[in-house]
């Protein structure tokens, strides 16, 4: 069951934003929303379930910086799919500095749902972008 939904959020890009990330980020129960797109990055709030994860992907033109804002992680990324021999333990107030082209996936080791926060350069989302459950995010991701 996901336990990491609730009501909508919006997009505040391209205009000035100013907001407490980390407060934001414990308040989203939606598996990812972009919260602001400008045109040469983008912020997005995941909240990963208990014993879930982000999911394993590559970015080949995006450099990733993801944050952790509460909760407990192992990160695992590499050069090639079969491959992700980086393994470290992340928690909270951790950056992860995902390179374009690194294969990479953020799995919830804790005991509550994992908040994090994720900066793209360039955008990989489209401004507005919901996705309730990793679910949403596998169909969008292969229609």
């Amino acid at each position: 069951m996901n336990n990491c939904y609730c009501e909508e959020q919006m997009d505040y890009g391209v205009s000035p934003y100013v907001t407490n990330v980390k407060k934001k980020s414990v308040y989203n129960y939606n598996f990812r929303v972009t919260l602001w797109t400008g045109r040469h990055f983008q912020m997005t709030l995941m909240c990963i379930p208990v014993c879930s994860d982000i999911g394993l992907e590559v970015h080949k033109d995006t450099d990733q910086l993801i944050r952790i804002e509460q909760g407990r992680a192992l990160v695992k990324m590499g050069n090639d799919k079969c491959e992700l021999n980086f393994h470290q333990n992340v928690c909270e107030g951790d950056a992860i500095f995902v390179p374009a082209g690194t294969w990479h996936n953020v799995i919830n080791i804790g005991s509550m749902p994992l908040k994090v926060s994720s900066i793209y350069a360039p955008p990989h989302h489209p401004a507005g972008t919901i996705h309730h459950a990793k679910e949403d995010a596998q169909r969008e991701h292969y229609e």
